[in-house]
């Protein structure tokens, strides 16, 4: 399986993205397809998106811990990497701070 978010898509790239995935919302796709085809899909995608495209993309694997998360440009969120375990990033200390200013974070 792989999901993709994305900020931009170019046109080629989201027609031949459409082969194998549903968009149940914008700029948001869903693919079911087989390990074989997974990796070549990653590919194409990492290939042909542009930096300005701001992909994450989340495929599933065999081992542990079962995905796999890509990025290629500037995204909302950052991933983490934690001792080999990829991570999406929520808040930050200094942003939980932020948002509330009366709140003790330990």
């Amino acid at each position: 399986m792989i999901v993709l978010f994305a900020n931009y898509l170019p046109d080629a790239v989201r027609g031949k993205i459409k082969l194998w995935f549903v968009e149940p919302h914008p700029n948001v796709f869903v693919s079911g397809v087989k390990d074989s085809l997974s990796m070549s899909v990653v590919d194409l995608l990492l290939e042909h998106c542009t930096a300005e495209s701001g992909i994450i993309i989340f495929q599933s694997i065999s081992l542990p811990p079962f995905f796999k998360i890509y990025t290629k440009g500037q995204t909302s969120r950052k991933i983490s990497d934690i001792s080999g375990l990829q991570l999406v990033v929520e808040k930050t200390i200094q942003n939980a701070q932020k948002s509330s200013p009366g709140s003790l974070i330990t």
